[in-house]
C-alpha cells in the first residue's frame, strides 16, 4: 500500500499536505497523529471516498476504484459501525454477505474467528461495546481481504478488549496481511504495531519501525553546581558529546543525555564538586510522540 504526495484541501483547511509513506504486508502499522491530523481523510482518499487534490493512494499499485472485487482485497472500518439493535449478529452479517459476494456460511466463519460464535443468535442491541467492535471487525473480514484499514479500533475498549484486539491483529499480520490501524494515542497501540507513521497537521513527521522510534526515547540528567568552571571541566572530561540545551539554562547548570545519574554523582564526588541538583528524567515513547506532533525537534 502506497501513499505518494497526497494532498487534500477543504476550503481554507489543508487537511492532508504532500503526504508520502508505504505500508508493508505481514506487519501491523500504526497510523498515528492527534485528532484532526488528517488520518481519516487519508484513509477515505485511499478508499476512493474523497477525491485528492494531488497525489495518489494505491493498493497493490492500483487505485481502489480499479480493484476487482474490492471487498476481497480491502476490509475497512472508518467509523463506529451502525447496527440494527433488533437484528442478531448473524443476521447483520447476512445483510452484507451478498454485497461482498460470499455465501452465508462465511458469516458463521467470521463470527467464530472474532470469538462471537456463541453469540451469533443474540440481538446486537444487547451487545457490549467490545462485542460490537468484534462484530464490526467480522464485517470487514467477510471477503477475507489481504488489507485491513481500521480507524481507532481500540476506541472505548476495556483492557481485556484491547488485549484481545492486539492478539487478533498480530495473528492477521502473521498470515501475511497488511494491517493499518489509526490512533491518536501511541500507548494504545505500541504493544501491537511493528511500524509507525506519524502525521501532524496533514504532514508526515516520522516514519520508521517502532524499534527505531524507541531509539529517540532516552534519559536525561539535570546537574547544577555552584562551581561553574569546575562543572564545565567535569563535563568536558567525561561527557562532551552528551550535553543538551537546558530549559532556562544558566551558568552552573547542564543537562546530559543518556548518562547515568550515579555516574555523574561519583565523578563529581571524585572531583570534589558540590552538586545542588542531580535529577534524572526519563523520556518515554509517548513523550517522543508528543514532541513530534507538537513540532518540537527530537534529538536522536
Amino acid at each position: 500500500m502506497r501513499i505518494e504526495h497526497l494532498s487534500k484541501r477543504f476550503g481554507a483547511v489543508q487537511a492532508v499536505d504532500d503526504l508520502t509513506f508505504t505500508v508493508h504486508p505481514g506487519s501491523v502499522t500504526g497510523f498515528l497523529g492527534p485528532n484532526g491530523a488528517g488520518k481519516t481523510t487519508t484513509l477515505r482518499m485511499l478508499l476512493g471516498l474523497v477525491q485528492p487534490c494531488a497525489g495518489t493512494a494505491t493498493i497493490g499499485g492500483l487505485a481502489y476504484r480499479e480493484l476487482d472485487r474490492p471487498a476481497h482485497v480491502v476490509g475497512a472500518a472508518l467509523e463506529a459501525a451502525s447496527f440494527h439493535p433488533g437484528r442478531s449478529a448473524l443476521d447483520h452479517l447476512r445483510v452484507y454477505a451478498p454485497q461482498v459476494g460470499v455465501p452465508d456460511r462465511r458469516c458463521d466463519e467470521v463470527l467464530e474467528l472474532v470469538g462471537l460464535g456463541a453469540a451469533a443468535g443474540r440481538r446486537v442491541g444487547g451487545f457490549s461495546l467490545g462485542m460490537r467492535q468484534r462484530l464490526g471487525l467480522a464485517t470487514t473480514l467477510l471477503g477475507d481481504p489481504r488489507v485491513l484499514l481500521l480507524d481507532e479500533p481500540a476506541n472505548g475498549l476495556d483492557p481485556e478488549g484491547i488485549a484481545w484486539l492486539r492478539g487478533f491483529l498480530r495473528h492477521l499480520a502473521a498470515e501475511g496481511r497488511t494491517v493499518l490501524i489509526s490512533s491518536h494515542v501511541l500507548s494504545e497501540v505500541q504493544q501491537t504495531v511493528d511500524d509507525v507513521v506519524i502525521i501532524a497537521s496533514g504532514r508526515l513527521v516520522h516514519s520508521s519501525t517502532l524499534a527505531d522510534l524507541a531509539t529517540l526515547a532516552g534519559r536525561t540528567v539535570r546537574v547544577s553546581c555552584p562551581d561553574t568552571d569546575g562543572l564545565q571541566r567535569l563535563v568536558a572530561a567525561h561527557w562532551p558529546g552528551s550535553v543538551e540545551p537546558a530549559d532556562g539554562a544558566r551558568p552552573g547548570r547542564v543537562v546530559l543525555r543518556d548518562v547515568d545519574a550515579a555516574s555523574v554523582g561519583a565523578a563529581a564526588f571524585a572531583a570534589g564538586l558540590e552538586l545542588h541538583e542531580l535529577t534524572t528524567q526519563e523520556t518515554g515513547l509517548e513523550d517522543v510522540f508528543l514532541q513530534l506532533t507538537n513540532g518540537r525537534e527530537v534529538v536522536a
